[in-house]
């Protein structure tokens, strides 16, 4: 007769699971409008979409290329990030298999001694199965499930923030290389000429021409620009070890490959920013933060079932013989169903619930500000990337005015039609106009740089886009 009333019970529960819907909020993702994105961005572009995935290569520059897949493929921190998120996808799995029976087996053999009357000693054999389920009736179980998608794939969308923040480091450090060399070449050159002037002055000098005065003011200048290349080494040096570990690899690691002097980068013209609203499902930082509060919504769900009882199955099977052959031969089943509820907590579920509620509204408002985040980075990088520009146009053409008038200054120094204070302006003019413009135009690149990083370049969309879309059913 028990076993018939747990027979249907196991029916009845069952036709619950089935029929049940999991309790507490299902996530629904806020809207653009919601989060305030506007419909287009204030600085003037292209609203074409298109796929950013690796950037770097439109700086046309092989060696950016190559440092940047290699970092990608042997970073520390994406390394870790990669563990991260093969935690997250192993707490998946282990949710889901909360929801499924487990089965255990249990075997053993004895052997007594007979100490009176025949047969001397005597064997035994047993074995049996255990199984039991929790009948996920009010989706407690299926909650967590839940919770664990988004977490993974929060994870997912951390590990392309991290290959995004590394790819667009990776570039800044070289472009900063890459202008460090090219303001340390443009230095070496100054002191070149200021070397030529200084001699021309002592010239002049010891032929009673002019005064102490302008040899003096001839040193100092050679004397400044000199200083200027250990800074310039040592921010050569720093650089290049940053590089390198940045690749996985020790300080040092890359400081020949990259000795080699290579112009800065040249940004690409007329960069595609898109639409705002696309930073919701291209910014892995965005997609991690959905993530996070869609974990959160379905965690309110599995502290509110705890409000409901629960329903747990179990039944075993065992037999037992004199030999192992007969096994098998006399089986004894039991099947049983309990049913738990909480009475009285103290409030603690309840309370549970309500906390479990405000970090989901924590959650919400940390999507919110890292959605007008974004929009900010790109809005400041969309101009910074315009007005570098214009920057980098004015400045060469004070280079180019300011080489000429050093070549005048020069000649008429020499011909004795100005004083020595002239040309020395006229040299200090060009050193600064030419390392002005080379700054501008590492600038201009590093603007583009931020602008990709800033619209979630770095990283292919597909899978971690969607993943998160959606968490209503295990």
């Amino acid at each position: 007769m028990s076993s018939k009333i747990a027979l249907r019970a196991v029916t009845a529960a069952a036709g619950l699971v089935l029929c049940a819907c999991a309790v507490g909020p299902n996530f629904v993702s806020p809207t653009a409008s919601a989060l305030k994105v506007p419909g287009a961005y204030q600085t003037a572009t292209s609203t074409t979409t298109v796929d950013l995935a690796e950037w770097w290569a439109r700086f046309d520059d092989p060696v950016l290329t190559d440092l940047v897949t290699t970092a990608l493929a042997g970073n520390n921190d994406i390394d870790a990030a990669r563990a991260r998120l093969r935690v997250a996808r192993a707490s998946l799995r282990g949710a889901r298999g909360a929801l499924l029976p487990t089965l255990g087996a249990t075997t053993g053999a004895s052997r007594s001694d007979v100490l009176r009357g025949p047969g001397g000693e005597q064997s035994g054999y047993q074995a049996g199965l255990d199984a039991a389920w929790e009948a996920d009736v009010f989706g407690g179980l299926r909650r967590s499930v839940e919770a664990s998608r988004a977490t993974a794939a929060g994870a997912q969308a951390g590990l392309a923030d991290v290959r995004r923040a590394i790819a667009a480091e990776l570039a800044l450090d070289y472009i900063d290389l890459r202008a460090t060399q090219n303001r340390l070449a443009i230095t070496r050159a100054n002191l070149q000429s200021q070397d030529e002037t200084l001699q021309i002055v002592g010239w002049r000098a010891q032929a009673g021409l002019v005064g102490a005065l302008d040899l003096e003011q001839a040193r100092g200048l050679r004397a400044q620009t000199a200083a200027a290349v250990p800074q310039l080494e040592t921010t050569l040096a720093t650089d290049a070890n940053r590089i390198a570990v940045l690749i996985g690899e020790a300080p040092g690691a890359v400081t020949a490959k990259l000795a080699p002097m290579r112009p800065i980068p040249l940004a690409p013209d007329g960069v595609e920013a898109g639409l705002p609203a696309d930073l919701l499902d291209r910014r892995p930082d965005v997609l991690a933060a959905k993530a996070s509060l869609a974990a959160e919504t379905a965690k309110i769900g599995v502290a509110r079932a705890q409000l409901y009882p629960d329903l747990r199955l179990s039944g075993s099977m065992t037999t037992s013989a004199l030999s192992f052959a007969s096994l098998g031969s006399s089986v004894l089943g039991n099947l049983a169903a309990n049913i738990t509820a909480p009475i009285f907590q103290g409030g603690q579920i309840r309370a549970r619930i309500a906390g479990q509620t405000a970090s989901a509204d924590a959650a919400l408002a940390a999507y919110r500000q890292t959605v007008l985040t974004a929009l900010e980075d790109v809005e400041n990088a969309l101009i910074s990337l315009d007005r570098s520009k214009a920057r980098e146009t004015q400045l060469a053409e004070a280079q180019d005015a300011a080489q000429n008038a050093a070549l005048y200054a020069q000649n008429r120094y020499r011909a004795g039609l100005i004083d020595f204070q002239a040309l020395l302006e006229t040299q200090r003019t060009l050193l600064n106009s030419q390392d002005a413009r080379t700054v501008a135009r590492a600038a201009r690149t590093s603007a583009a740089v931020q602008l990709y990083k800033a619209l979630g370049g770095g990283w292919s969309i597909p899978t971690a886009a969607r993943a998160n879309s959606s968490t209503t059913r295990p």
